[in-house]
């Protein structure tokens, strides 16, 4: 889908993807200390708004402008001392360099992509990410075609933990956790009705001293 369609989708919807940040990111980074992150596909923002209001300044990228507005809106909601945290562009992945070796945290959450372009995408989130940085790759797994609900039906735009590490092989960073996960998905009547296949790496670029 191109920015123009994203567009549409977001424009169709009070909310896409809701205002609740990702379960994972929220296991993954809570225990982190705020430093500057990069939000790479952010969305309406809700990853880069969580971040921010635990004092993270953010830098939330997306090709929708739709998107975007929305996130401004959501983040106009917020104290001024938590909206001020986050900074939006509008850029498509594609073509988008995050200054190298600049973000304690770089998301890159849901961002499903033929394979060369996703691997041309990790590889530039890696280089974004600092001395001590960590790197956060979150999406639908392969298996969510066979074993789960929702997400795109097209294998090639899929992944797995172990793409995502091929992808970034070379790439001087340390893997904290590579897994598939059960992700709960929830019925009309507010409980899990079943569950969506998620792939998660995360990973740490080690500090000046060479340390993990």
């Amino acid at each position: 889908m191109d920015s123009r369609a994203w567009d549409e989708r977001y424009a169709a919807a009070e909310m896409v993807w809701g205002e609740e940040a990702n379960r994972w990111v929220v296991r993954e980074t809570e225990g982190l200390m705020p430093g500057r992150a990069l939000d790479l596909a952010a969305g309406e923002g809700r990853n880069a708004l969580w971040l921010a209001a635990r004092g993270w300044q953010v830098t939330a990228v997306d090709f929708s402008a739709v998107a975007l507005d929305r996130g401004r809106r959501l983040a106009e909601r917020q104290a001024e001392h938590i909206r001020g945290r986050v900074t939006w562009v509008r850029a498509d992945l594609s073509d988008h360099r995050p200054e190298p070796g600049a973000f304690d945290l770089v998301l890159v959450v849901y961002l499903h992509l033929p394979a060369d372009r996703r691997r041309a995408v990790l590889r530039r989130a890696a280089e974004a990410t600092a001395p001590g940085g960590t790197l956060l790759v979150v999406g639908h797994d392969t298996a969510n075609l066979t074993e789960g609900v929702g997400g795109p039906q097209d294998p090639a735009v899929l992944f797995t933990p172990e793409d995502v590490l091929a992808d970034l092989a070379g790439e001087g960073l340390e893997t904290v956790r590579a897994e598939k996960l059960h992700r709960p998905v929830l019925g009309p009547d507010g409980e899990p009705a079943a569950h969506a296949v998620d792939a998660l790496v995360r990973l740490r670029r080690p500090d000046a001293a060479g340390t993990a």
